[in-house]
């Protein structure tokens, strides 16, 4: 009898040890792959307000750890919810696991298992909301996301999640309640300020939506660049303004908006056709010298003089070569003669250490205005062509490139030797610069 009870009561204390050696397993893992709790107070509150789509990505929102294995952490996790089943916060990291795996259902499910744990929990409530905004079950996730706000009020994302979950459902009232709550709480929220001024245009109140599409604009939202480009073009809520319309459309176009890259190249081609009117020529050259000057605006220490129309050469000739060219490219882009002759230059020579010869965004702004039609463009790219600088030699390209450039500018490029490899030195190429010119 006693050898039986001291052998069960080893049974058990194996048993405790192995739980207990378990949970510590769990707890190393837990630790050493998530550095914060899965629901901390600070984890689903933006600060770089990179959410621009209408579903947010919520795989982003959890704070993973790339390293970790999500395999092994699923198995250890779905360990400790054996052990523990009363406890939300694995369940909350098993839904973590899981949405590496790509199991939003399961994920979904852990999370609700949490909440009905503990009903109280603001975090948990917007992950549910959350995921289910990521599968477009818009009047569920406004459910969750309506309790998460209730339970945390001072929670911006909550309340921009729940702004887009109203809007999906076509309750524009109340979705524009809850994207000004959540400006409320954080002015800066770019995002926020893009959806409602979507919605203020939709509800036609154009001079309110102005004002947040132009905020959104100015945070680096792209669509809103392209849409406040689009209002200055137009004059649609604002008054016309081309010189802003293309400055907003070429910073939507540096972020890979295509619809700005497009609208930007209908107007330089109108702004070089033969057939455009002389009076909308005219025009249209205005407008992009009036962004030229646009950018001078971001050096305040330099002050632009009648001489000095070009900011980028100016940059260059002070030596700040990282502020130059991306600024010489955008005079490039904004058909800036002075712009497509440095640029040639750099081209060629370089400038080292910053700038290799036959650098290829170089080449593409050269491409790019080409095929717009612009002229001192056609020349650089020609030459380029014939030199075999940095492209395959192909006369045939070369030729088209030459259309509509007169013939006594052309017979030079055509018959021009490809020549000995290129010199550092700046001052040996001024002769080139003129025959570009």
């Amino acid at each position: 009898m006693d050898h039986a009870v001291t052998h069960g009561a080893s049974y058990a204390l194996v048993d405790v040890l192995s739980i207990l050696l378990g949970l510590s397993a769990i707890l190393a893992l837990i630790c050493s792959t998530s550095p914060a709790q899965a629901h901390s107070a600070n984890e689903h509150d933006f600060s770089t307000n990179e959410d621009r789509s209408p579903a947010p990505r919520v795989n982003a929102a959890f704070g993973f750890n790339k390293q970790a294995d999500p395999v092994s952490l699923v198995e250890t996790l779905r360990w400790a919810v054996r052990l523990l089943p009363g406890v939300p916060e694995y369940r909350l990291k098993l839904a973590d696991a899981l949405l590496r795996l790509g199991d939003h259902d399961a994920a979904i499910e852990e999370i609700r298992s949490a909440v009905a744990i503990q009903n109280d929990d603001g975090h948990a409530q917007l992950q549910l909301g959350l995921l289910l905004m990521a599968k477009r079950d818009w009047r569920a996730a406004s459910v969750a996301l309506k309790e998460a706000v209730h339970l945390e009020p001072n929670q911006a994302h909550a309340h921009y999640s729940l702004g887009t979950a109203y809007s999906a459902l076509g309750d524009i009232s109340a979705a524009i309640r809850s994207f000004r709550r959540s400006l409320e709480l954080r002015p800066t929220f770019f995002d926020a300020h893009y959806r409602l001024a979507l919605l203020l245009k939709t509800s036609r109140q154009r001079h309110e939506a102005k004002d947040h599409l132009e905020a959104a604009a100015i945070g680096g939202v792209p669509h809103a660049q392209v849409l406040l480009g689009t209002a200055y073009r137009t004059g649609q809520g604002t008054e016309a303004n081309l010189g802003l319309a293309i400055y907003w459309w070429m910073e939507a176009a540096t972020h890979g908006q295509q619809t700005a890259s497009d609208s930007l190249s209908r107007l330089r081609r109108h702004a070089v056709a033969p057939r455009t009117s002389s009076h909308n020529q005219a025009e249209l050259r205005k407008g992009f010298e009036s962004y030229r000057a646009i950018l001078w605006n971001d050096f305040p220490e330099m002050s632009q003089r009648r001489d000095q129309p070009s900011l980028g050469k100016v940059l260059l000739e002070q030596h700040r070569v990282v502020d130059a060219i991306p600024t010489l490219l955008k005079e490039c882009l904004a058909l800036g003669e002075e712009a497509h002759a440095e640029l040639s230059t750099l081209y060629e020579t370089g400038w080292e250490p910053d700038l290799r010869p036959f650098d290829k965004r170089l080449l593409t702004c050269f491409e790019t205005t080409a095929a717009d039609g612009f002229t001192p463009a056609k020349h650089v790219l020609a030459r380029i062509r014939a030199r075999n600088q940095g492209v395959t030699t192909d006369m045939a390209n070369t030729e088209a490139t030459l259309k509509n450039i007169s013939e006594q500018d052309a017979l030079p490029i055509t018959h021009e030797r490809r020549p000995s490899p290129v010199s550092t030195n700046r001052t040996k190429v001024l002769g080139y610069r003129q025959l570009t010119r």
